[in-house]
């Protein structure tokens, strides 16, 4: 058996010379067995060649067809010098495209079943999008039934929204077309007043013609989201909207959705949902890590479900509090390893400077931060000796910090946010256990007024508001140190109506000194320790579905850090604000 296929020959050219000889047959017309009518055009070739590339002549020629033993094969609706050019393809396999031919090659190679033709002619297309004929080629893409070509094409259109809405091809997009890109979530745009402009700019390039379709189009723009000054002097007063019924409801709704905030619940749909573009970014700062001690900061982009390291901390800062004001981050006292710290800096996130602020009147970490109505509130901790309960507040326009009243409890670890006007302390440790209390602080008033206990002890708990309930996730029972100490995964819900905490879906795992805060419509739950590793998970909570999804994981593990996001100025504000969370000692 060796010595036979020792002497097997094998003619590496074989392929390519049989192709050569009957490329030279087709170009003298030799041997032809078949002509191709198209048009006034005649071609002359032969079925073999025919069959072996295009599915579409093997099946014409290979079945019991009536074209099968035809001399002549009539092709009707196919243009006659993309369909010569592809015949020749067939031959020699190679093919010159141009952006002058490429259109007409591809619906040609669609037809013929082309694969290869199909791919070149769409890369070729990809190449060339621009925001002045994307939306052509999507079109193109959609009625050849190129998948990929459609994919891509679709996804430049809905990256560079905002470029392309001031080109011709967008406001000849049929309305269906046009419904289609504008309820897509992914659409990048700055704000929604995006949408709406962009709506208006199509609907008046033929108002006649297309008025019947702004009620269908103006539902797929996010009308509750817009602020009310926006609604009542762009939408309200637009005359395109005055005598449709469909576009007066829904400006209405849009109107009752900031009248009536404590029915927001109830009005939850599709228009009340932000897109991702839109929602703004979140960060994750400091923490405990492998080392001991994250200085990074990383910023996840909900759009691509990535996380990315974005700058550093000055040096090493744990246990300390974080709170946005004016798109710039507080870092608010803290540990550097040896000592507690009374001081505060601010980071621009678009400079990517530091700078310092007054000083706390006393040294805190394990603090609880958040900003309501303007000031920003230092909530208790410990100052390197005891646990404290009492509690400061930033004036960031005087620039500088006072005492309020003191918490009824020392607590450390604890876990702070903002709920219907109301600043909210939950849980932590007071120096002997891990603690239930809740108490809210009015800032009218000046006062602490306990509420309604969760259900466990939980210290190191993370904390975030969302749709008019307080959520407490995860936490432990004990001190971190102690080998006893129980890790939770279950999460509670507070209704400040009702005075009570209920249980709602719990985490993927048991753990602590997670970070918790809204992104969106949804909570954000980040990292954490599980008693034996700091966690890069993240998981996203649906409120209204009741459910954990989860997403992209941290670049680096870490447990008790402070995690922020910048409200979108052009939204309107949420019944809550969110602060940051400590990390447990």
């Amino acid at each position: 058996m060796e010595e036979e296929q020792e002497n097997i020959f094998i003619d590496k050219f074989h392929a390519q010379f049989m192709m050569k000889k009957m490329e030279e047959y087709f170009d003298s017309q030799i041997l032809c067995d078949v002509v191709i009518v198209v048009g006034d055009l005649l071609i002359k070739a032969h079925r073999l060649v025919l069959s072996s590339s295009s599915d579409y002549f093997a099946a014409m020629f290979t079945s019991d067809v009536l074209e099968a033993t035809q001399e002549e094969i009539v092709m009707k609706e196919v243009d006659p010098e993309s369909l010569h050019t592809l015949i020749k393809y067939m031959y020699h396999g190679s093919l010159d495209i141009r952006e002058e031919t490429v259109e007409n090659l591809l619906c040609t190679a669609c037809l013929l079943q082309l694969s290869g033709v199909v791919n070149a002619c769409s890369n070729f297309l990809e190449k060339q999008l621009h925001p002045s004929n994307c939306i052509g080629i999507r079109q193109f893409a959609d009625t050849r039934g190129c998948s990929n070509l459609f994919r891509v094409s679709n996804d430049y259109v809905i990256e560079n929204f905002e470029k392309i809405i001031n080109n011709q091809e967008f406001v000849h997009l049929p309305p269906d077309d046009l419904s289609q890109l504008l309820s897509d979530e992914n659409l990048n745009v700055s704000d929604e007043t995006v949408v709406f402009h962009a709506l208006v700019h199509w609907a008046n390039h033929d108002v006649q013609a297309r008025k019947h379709a702004l009620g269908k189009l103006l539902a797929c723009v996010k009308l509750p989201l817009l602020s009310p000054q926006f609604l009542a002097d762009h939408v309200e007063m637009n005359r395109l909207f005055k005598d449709d019924p469909v576009c007066q409801e829904l400006i209405f709704e849009a109107m009752k959705y900031h009248l009536l905030p404590e029915r927001r619940v109830a009005m939850q749909s599709s228009r009340t949902k932000p897109r991702k573009s839109t929602v703004g970014t979140l960060y994750a700062v400091g923490g405990m890590d492998c080392s001991r001690g994250a200085i990074s900061i990383e910023k996840y982009d909900l759009r691509t479900d990535t996380w990315v390291e974005f700058a550093n901390m000055n040096g090493r800062r744990l246990q300390f509090g974080l709170a946005i004001i004016d798109d710039c981050l507080y870092v608010v006292g803290g540990r550097d390893g040896l000592k507690t710290l009374d001081i505060v800096e601010c980071f621009d996130p678009v400079r990517k400077t530091w700078s310092l602020v007054m000083p706390m009147g006393t040294h805190r970490h394990g603090l609880g931060v958040a900003v309501l109505e303007g000031p920003m509130y230092a909530v208790g901790g410990h100052d390197g000796w005891s646990y404290l309960n009492t509690v400061e507040r930033w004036d960031p326009q005087a620039k500088q910090w006072c005492y309020v009243a003191s918490m009824s409890t020392q607590r450390s670890t604890v876990g702070v946010a903002v709920l219907a006007n109301k600043l909210y302390a939950v849980g932590g440790r007071d120096g002997s256990s891990c603690l239930r209390s809740v108490e809210s602080f009015d800032p009218h008033t000046n006062k602490w007024t306990l509420c309604s206990p969760m259900s466990k002890r939980r210290g190191g708990v993370g904390v975030a508001a969302c749709n008019g309930f307080l959520y407490a996730v995860g936490g432990h029972d004990a001190p971190a140190s102690n080998p006893k100490s129980s890790r939770f995964d279950c999460v509670e819900r507070y209704d400040p109506k009702t005075d009570q905490w209920t249980l709602v879906a719990p985490i993927s795992s048991p753990r602590d000194t997670v970070a918790v805060c809204l992104l969106g419509d949804k909570l954000f739950a980040v990292g954490g320790f599980d008693g034996q590793q700091y966690l890069t998970d993240v998981e996203s909570y649906d409120p209204q579905l009741n459910i954990w999804t989860t997403v992209k994981p941290l670049c680096t593990g870490r447990a008790g850090a402070c995690v922020v996001h910048p409200t979108n100025k052009t939204s309107p504000k949420p019944p809550l604000v969110i602060g940051g969370h400590t990390c447990v000692s």
